[in-house]
């Protein structure tokens, strides 16, 4: 029990919360990496028939639409979060994922309504954009808050877990449907049932996340703020977050921004870069990619374990100096050969060392602030740097490729972790004695004045 009253779940019952929490996050990247994978075959629906090449690139920026959404999502949900809760947050940010996938499925096609077809598609990708922008924050504060003393980056890494997982179901159901249908059938109608899928799991999600047990540090955070002086004016939302903490935004910034570029790279470019430089066959490409995203799935709560055990700055450390050390030496390797059991040790290497970043990117992040802007404090510059960092580290890529200095973007990747070296150095270990666990202990959390670093009260 804790000291506001609040009763301290137990393990099993940690653990029944942070499956909910996971599988709608599961279900939210699924759905998000649903419209890239399908996107080849429904392009035709939506846009007039005419030059395939304009029909993609219509597509493309429908997608990059979505993604300029998700800093607005990490500011209203991520808010809303602070002030409502996070169950609350999560299980509308499910429900937008939902709605936003069930208007994909039923869209009539273009000759059909004309241009309400793609009216609605961009419609429902502005929603999805805003869901997946703000679960990262409520996750990542839930995950942490839920979680017991000790265990916290073992639970908080399975926030990845369910990220690539999303990603290997999309690519699953893909393979499936594509066994199972025709090509025409594909391109008719079959390109629905992923998105009523990923809408009717959302919907399951959505009551799944309603029984979830709220976090006992907002439940805390809301009994202080109720028992507060009136005449007490407290900042609250975004200008407490840029007013008070300044230096931990100005680190997530700096954390998120090397992470990101990397996962990006090894996840998304690299399946791409060994087909187009390495020459490496699609088919061959698809496999290494889908085992080598399954080994770096299951690196993520052993990567989470071990800094429980020995603290998150060694294991973000072993991440920047190897990111910083490797890149270029593997993408180099890379591209040049031909060999695809090379080309999956190498990959499986590079994300080995990324996994030192993502099973840690929800907890290091989370530890820097209070609960009163938590959710607000990881969600905003995250989802900032995801949409312009990791949103253009394919263009970035691509780009230099066809300008001829294709090795210019293993250096830019290696800039990119050197900043998260920098702003690691900003990052407070979080004490054995920190106010979460002096709270636990049943010292009041409000009785002390809360340190601007790892508070997690």
């Amino acid at each position: 029990m804790s000291q506001s009253g609040t009763p301290v779940p137990a393990p099993a019952r940690v653990t029944a919360n942070v499956i909910r929490g996971c599988l709608g996050n599961l279900v939210e990247w699924y759905d998000w990496f649903v419209y890239a994978t399908f996107s080849v075959y429904f392009v035709s629906v939506f846009f007039p028939k005419g030059n395939p090449t304009a029909q993609l690139l219509s597509t493309a920026v429908v997608f990059a639409v979505g993604f300029l959404m998700r800093p607005l999502g990490g500011w209203l949900l991520g808010a809303y979060a602070d002030r409502h809760g996070r169950r609350r947050a999560l299980t509308l940010s499910v429900t937008l994922m939902s709605v936003g996938s069930l208007t994909i499925a039923f869209t009539p096609s273009h000759d059909a309504i004309g241009l309400w077809a793609p009216a609605l598609l961009v419609l429902a990708r502005l929603v999805q954009g805003l869901s997946v922008g703000g679960e990262f924050g409520s996750s990542a504060s839930y995950l942490a808050e839920i979680a017991p003393p000790g265990r916290r980056g073992f639970y908080s890494s399975f926030q990845y877990v369910s990220i690539v997982l999303g990603q290997l179901a999309a690519l699953l159901v893909m393979i499936v449907l594509q066994n199972l249908l025709t090509e025409e059938q594909l391109q008719s109608w079959g390109w629905r049932i992923p998105f009523v899928i990923g809408a009717v799991a959302g919907l399951v999600v959505m009551y799944l996340r309603r029984t979830m047990e709220e976090s006992r540090h907002f439940q805390e955070e809301q009994a202080r703020a109720a028992a507060q002086d009136p005449a007490v004016k407290e900042r609250k939302g975004v200008r407490a977050l840029f007013a008070e903490y300044p230096r931990e935004l100005i680190a997530v910034f700096g954390l998120a921004i090397g992470g990101t570029v990397a996962f990006y790279t090894y996840t998304t470019y690299l399946q791409k870069y060994l087909v187009n430089t390495a020459g490496i066959p699609k088919s061959t490409v698809s496999v290494i990619g889908f085992a080598a995203l399954f080994v770096y799935m299951v690196l993520q709560p052993v990567a989470g374990h071990l800094s429980d055990r020995v603290g998150r700055r060694p294991v973000m450390f072993v991440f920047c100096v190897g990111g910083m050390l490797l890149t270029v030496p593997i993408m180099t390797v890379l591209g040049n050969t031909g060999n695809p059991w090379i080309a999956f040790l190498l990959m499986t290497i590079a994300l080995t060392i990324v996994s030192c970043y993502s099973a840690l990117a929800a907890i290091i992040k989370a530890e820097m602030f209070p609960t009163k802007v938590r959710a607000l404090g990881v969600g905003l510059p995250h989802a900032l740097v995801t949409a312009t960092f990791g949103g253009m580290t394919e263009p970035i890529a691509l780009g230099l490729k066809n300008s001829g200095h294709e090795t210019v973007f293993f250096w830019y990747v290696t800039g990119c972790v050197a900043l998260t070296l920098v702003a690691t150095l900003l990052v407070r270990e979080p004490s054995r004695t920190s106010l979460l666990e002096a709270g636990e202990a049943g010292e009041a959390p409000a009785s002390r004045p809360l340190p601007k670093t790892a508070p997690l009260t």
